[in-house]
């Protein structure tokens, strides 16, 4: 059995999923399996994948598209080795990636989750990820609470987190009623239960997309429930920081919905103060502003105005 399964899944990413398979297949360990399950596309995926000949890949077509949770809890299912490694179907790897994880899970073989470091591409640009735990000895590997290191940017993400395959187990798979924002409610649920073995080298890209399934849902019922844990909140204040900042940035998106019910249910439970005061601001944006704001999303960011969560 390999020690790793890399569960890819695609959704119409012809022009990036043979790049990413490939920053798979020149990794430094090669102990692993790629099962790559195409969610239906309808553009060209289908062969980009067929045009890698390598026996460590399974492929799974799907004739229709089940939805991003779904085609990834179909993957983990599929999977033999004793880790499973998450990776989207147009981001990379860099060839150390599974090195640096085994030598996580070597020096934390306690350990469940790990991950390392992001960079992330911009239209015009690539920086590394900012997180908002400390290192003051910049120690290369860390043990780390998940919800007071991901304030600024989440400690996990579907193309840099390894996890031992029992997790599921304990915490459950995809929740596939959620259209996006699957990850995050799976994260959750997860530093609720486990500590984060990190890596501060970047070894994976998350890739810069025009659109994606995050700008294209407009439901508050298509996202992860922010009100499903009010009971642990009362006594895990990481935990009610970095839901309430999820909430803040879900109540933003709602009222340009126009689901004033659920802001209104949202604001009932937001503590205005894990908020800084830039998110304040925007918070208090008559709605007319707030559609100006996210025509100029772009420029908002460079000024360190953030109308998602992170």
């Amino acid at each position: 059995m390999p020690k790793f399964s890399v569960v890819i899944t695609v959704y119409n990413k012809a022009s990036f999923v043979k790049e990413t398979i490939e920053s798979v297949l020149k990794q430094s360990i090669q102990d692993f399996e790629i099962i790559v399950v195409n969610d239906g596309s309808t553009d060209g995926s289908d062969a980009a994948i067929k045009s890698i000949a390598s026996e460590k890949i399974t492929y799974l077509p799907l004739t229709e598209n089940v939805g991003a949770g779904a085609a990834r809890n179909i993957g983990i299912k599929s999977a033999r080795g004793s880790f499973i490694a998450l990776l989207d179907g147009d981001d990379l790897w860099a060839p150390p990636y599974l090195a640096e994880i085994t030598a996580l899970i070597n020096v934390y073989p306690e350990h469940y989750v790990f991950a390392t470091a992001v960079l992330k591409e911009y239209k015009n640009s690539t920086r590394p990820n900012s997180y908002s735990f400390e290192n003051p000895d910049n120690k290369p590997f860390l043990d780390l609470d998940y919800f007071t290191s991901s304030y600024k940017n989440t400690l996990l993400t579907s193309s840099s987190t390894v996890f031992h395959r029992s997790v599921c187990e304990d915490v459950g798979y995809f929740n596939e009623k959620i259209k996006s924002g699957q990850d995050t409610d799976l994260w959750i649920r997860i530093g609720l239960q486990y500590r984060i073995a990190f890596s501060t080298k970047a070894c994976a890209t998350y890739r810069y997309a025009p659109q994606s399934l995050y700008k294209g849902t407009r439901s508050v019922k298509d996202r992860p429930d922010y009100l499903a844990y009010l009971e642990e909140e009362k006594t895990n204040k990481g935990l009610k920081r970095f839901i309430d900042l999820n909430r803040y940035s879900l109540i933003i998106r709602a009222r340009l919905w126009g689901q004033v019910k659920e802001v209104n249910t949202y604001l009932e439970h937001l503590d205005i103060n894990n908020l800084n005061s830039k998110q304040r601001f925007l918070l208090s944006l008559p709605t007319y502003a707030l559609r100006l704001a996210f025509k100029s999303q772009s420029l908002l960011e460079r000024a360190g105005l953030k109308l998602s969560a992170f």
